[in-house]
């Protein structure tokens, strides 16, 4: 296979790869962009209700608020709950992804490795030990090679006798 058709397939595989990573990037940014709006308007419906007057309502009025607020910190607890189990998963993931990455360290520099000796082998190897021999070349044949005459082929034009046995004179 010659080298650009290498160079051309290597330069299509980084295009496919960069714009997956692109295309994962602004999925993950448009997840987290809904996740902040989500939280914002939380955050604020959260205040706004911690803001309230309510040293002035009556006693059944502060009871229910306390349900509320009960509710709103057992919500909280449970995204709370969430998040520390997400996040310890995404270090142990995180760290079974550098402990695979180390692991495979090995192969790739093999794989380096036999590359470049490819390489150096393809542009030091001499290419006339490598002529393939003559009866596995394709060549123009009209007859079976059983078949085919000995006698070299007539010339194309006559020729005089006093050009056949006259050199070329040289001019001066």
């Amino acid at each position: 296979m010659p080298v650009r058709q290498v160079v051309r397939g290597v330069l299509a595989m980084k295009q496919v790869f960069d714009q997956l990573l692109k295309f994962l990037q602004e999925g993950i940014s448009a997840i987290f962009r809904f996740v902040e709006l989500i939280w914002t308007w939380s955050v604020d419906q959260i205040s706004k209700l911690m803001a309230v007057p309510w040293q002035q309502w009556p006693l059944l009025k502060q009871i229910l608020l306390v349900l509320i607020l009960a509710a709103v910190i057992w919500a909280l607890f449970q995204v709370g709950r969430e998040l520390l189990n997400a996040g310890a998963a995404i270090l142990n993931a995180f760290a079974h992804l550098l402990g695979v990455l180390v692991r495979t360290l090995p192969h790739v520099l093999l794989a380096g490795v036999i590359a470049l000796g490819g390489v150096w082998l393809m542009n030091h190897l001499d290419n006339a030990a490598l002529q393939m021999p003559t009866w596995l070349q394709a060549s123009e044949q009209t007859s079976p090679p059983d078949n085919r005459q000995s006698k070299p082929p007539p010339p194309a034009t006559p020729q005089t006798p006093a050009q056949q046995t006259s050199p070329p004179q040289d001019q001066k």
